[in-house]
C-alpha cells in the first residue's frame, strides 16, 4: 500500500503498477483534483469509499487516499495477440465479467496457467484485486500468466473480433450445449459474474452463447469449476 495524496501520484508519476486507488468520500480539495486527473490521465482505476472503510484497510495516517500496488505486471492485450500470431499460434484467451471472490479467482488463474491458454482478460471496474490472497490460490500461476487488464470489456470485444477471435459466452441462458460449439479457432471464452452471470451487452455481442449441461437438482456450478469445463473442452477441440 501506498499512503497520502503526493505519495500516491509520485507512485503514478513513476509508472508502479497499480491495483486500485481508494479516496475518502466527500474529499474535494485542489490535491484531490489533481490526483483524479493524474489517475484518469494514466488510466489507473480509483473510486470513492467511506472514511470508515479506508480506516479498516490501514490504520496509518492515510489522509484520505490509499493505493494498492498491484503484485502483477500487466500486459497489453494487443501485443499478446500479435505475439501468438507471429509465432503460428492460433490466440486462446479467457474474459472474466465481474468475478468479485479473489479464492474463485486465483482458482481459475491456475487453471488457465495449466490449459496453457494465452492470457486471463479483466476489465478495470468490477473485478477482485489481484492480492497476495489471489496468487496463494493460484499456487503462484499468476506469476507466470499475462493478466490484460481493459477500460472497456464491450469495446475490447471489437479488437478481438478484428484480430479474427470469437467469443463464446459461457452462460445457462444458452440454447447449444457447450459440446456443440466449435471452440477450434482462435478463442476466447467469456465466463461471468458469481451473483448475476454474464452482462446483458457483453452476451449481446459474444459471437455464440453456450451452456453446460447440468443433470442435477442444482442448476448452478461454482465459477471457478465451470471455467475449468469451458476452458478444457476448448483444449480437447483445439487438440484434434
Amino acid at each position: 500500500m501506498v499512503f497520502g495524496t503526493r505519495a500516491v501520484m509520485e507512485a503514478i508519476k513513476a509508472g508502479r503498477e497499480i491495483e486500485k486507488i481508494y479516496i475518502q468520500a466527500g474529499l474535494n480539495n485542489d490535491l484531490i483534483r489533481e490526483l483524479i486527473n493524474t489517475a484518469q490521465n494514466s488510466k489507473v482505476p480509483f473510486s470513492f469509499i467511506p472514511q470508515q472503510k479506508l480506516n479498516s484497510m490501514s490504520s496509518k495516517n492515510h489522509q484520505g487516499v490509499i493505493c494498492l500496488l498491484s503484485i502483477v505486471q500487466y500486459a497489453p492485450l494487443e501485443t499478446i495477440i500479435n505475439q501468438c500470431y507471429e509465432q503460428g499460434r492460433e490466440p486462446f484467451f479467457l474474459i472474466l465479467d465481474r468475478i468479485t471472490d479473489v479464492r474463485n479467482f486465483g482458482a481459475i488463474a491456475r487453471t488457465v496457467e495449466c490449459a496453457g491458454l494465452d492470457a486471463i482478460i479483466i476489465g478495470e471496474k468490477g473485478n477482485a484485486p489481484i492480492s497476495a490472497d489471489a496468487m496463494k490460490t493460484s499456487a503462484g500461476a499468476l506469476n507466470h500468466l499475462p493478466v490484460c487488464r481493459v477500460n472497456d470489456l464491450y469495446k475490447t470485444f471489437r479488437l478481438l473480433k478484428d484480430n479474427g477471435i470469437q467469443i463464446i459466452a459461457c452462460t445457462e441462458k444458452a440454447e447449444k450445449s457447450l459440446y456443440e460449439v466449435a471452440l477450434n479457432s482462435p478463442l476466447a471464452i467469456l465466463i461471468g459474474s458469481e451473483e448475476d452471470g454474464i452482462s446483458p451487452e457483453l452476451l449481446k455481442a459474444s459471437d455464440h452463447l453456450a451452456k453446460i449441461p447440468m443433470k442435477g437438482k442444482i442448476d448452478s456450478l461454482n465459477v471457478s469449476v465451470a471455467a475449468g469445463i469451458a476452458i478444457y473442452e476448448g483444449v480437447r477441440q483445439r487438440g484434434k
